[in-house]
Parts: C-alpha cells; sequence; structure tokens
C-alpha cells in the first residue's frame, strides 16, 4: 500500500517536509510514504493547457496519486491560506472533475508552523479544497506550533504526544485505503 506525501513548502529545510517524514516513521508496516517531489515544476494552471496532454509535470503529479492508495498533504500557511503553489497542483489534480485523481480518495491533511498555532487555517483551508476536489478527508488533526523545535537531530518529533496523534491520523488515513480496497 502507498501513501502520496506532498509537502506545500518548496523551501529546502522545510519544517512540513520534516513532518511528513516524522508521518513516514509512523504508518503501519507494508505501507509506504512516497513523496511527491514535483510541486516546484507544476505550470500555472491555465484551462487551455488542460487537454489530453497535460504538460509534464501535471501527467506526473496525476499519475502519481492515481496510484496512490491515500494522500498525506503537510502545508506552511501562508497569510492565513495555503501557498499558492499547493492550491495550483489540486487545481490541476482536480480536472477534469468527474475524472479527477482526487476523486474518492482518502486524503489526510498536518501542518507545521513557527508559529503558535502550527498552521491551523492553512489546514482548514486545505480541507475545504481537498473535499471541493472529491478527495475523502479523515476526521483528525496534526498542526504542529512552533515547529522549529520539535524535532530532534534525526527529525522525529520531540514530543510524544505529537507523535501519537500523528499516529493515529495516519492510522485513521491507512484504514480507510484498506477499506477502499476490500470494497473494490
Amino acid at each position: 500500500m502507498t501513501i502520496l506525501g506532498i509537502s506545500g513548502s518548496l523551501r529546502e529545510g522545510s519544517h512540513n517536509s520534516r513532518l511528513l517524514a516524522a508521518a513516514a516513521r509512523e504508518l503501519p508496516d507494508g505501507v509506504e510514504l512516497r513523496v511527491f517531489t514535483g510541486l516546484r515544476d507544476v505550470p500555472p494552471y491555465d484551462q487551455d493547457d488542460d487537454t489530453g496532454d497535460p504538460p509534464a509535470a501535471v501527467a506526473r503529479l496525476r499519475r502519481e496519486l492515481a496510484e496512490a492508495d491515500g494522500l498525506l498533504v503537510a502545508t506552511p500557511e501562508y497569510n492565513s491560506s495555503i501557498p499558492g503553489q499547493l492550491k495550483n497542483a489540486l487545481d490541476w489534480a482536480s480536472r477534469p472533475k468527474d475524472e479527477s485523481v482526487l476523486r474518492f480518495l482518502p486524503a489526510a491533511v498536518v501542518s507545521a508552523s513557527t508559529g503558535s498555532f502550527g498552521a491551523i487555517w492553512a489546514q482548514m483551508e486545505l480541507r475545504k479544497v481537498l473535499g471541493a476536489s472529491g478527495a475523502r478527508t479523515v476526521e483528525g488533526e496534526v498542526a504542529l506550533p512552533h515547529a522549529d523545535r520539535q524535532f530532534d537531530a534525526e527529525g522525529r518529533l520531540v514530543d510524544d504526544a505529537m507523535r501519537e496523534r500523528l499516529r493515529d491520523l495516519v492510522g485513521r488515513l491507512v484504514d480507510e485505503a484498506v477499506r477502499d480496497r476490500v470494497a473494490a
């Protein structure tokens, strides 16, 4: 089973990318987190370019989403919302609506921020976007505040309670993906 991870941050050393790596450690045996690394390459959405032969980065994004059993998105918060590049990629993935690779895909949202609230507003926005795109977001949240102090030298979460919340959330995501496989 494969969960596709997308970090909404393009920054090297991103706290959200680190949070995805921490989530990978919490997945059950037999489940792999594959991180999409092409977010920077996805061009601005333009319906004129959304043809049977989309840009290569878009085709890759759609393919990786279609091959995944679930989606885990880690988002920073920019101006109380999600980063434009992440929203843009989700716009591409959601088209055409009736054939969207996000449609019915189990998804979970996590976030990290150096601020006190852990990017909780961005999480709410991202849940809305994913829901409007047809994904099924699982209940629960992991909003990591003061992210610059939350990881040890090996990239592990230092807070046991936060690590347990992350384990619980990715466990629910995997449970949803398993239910989909059984129903298929």
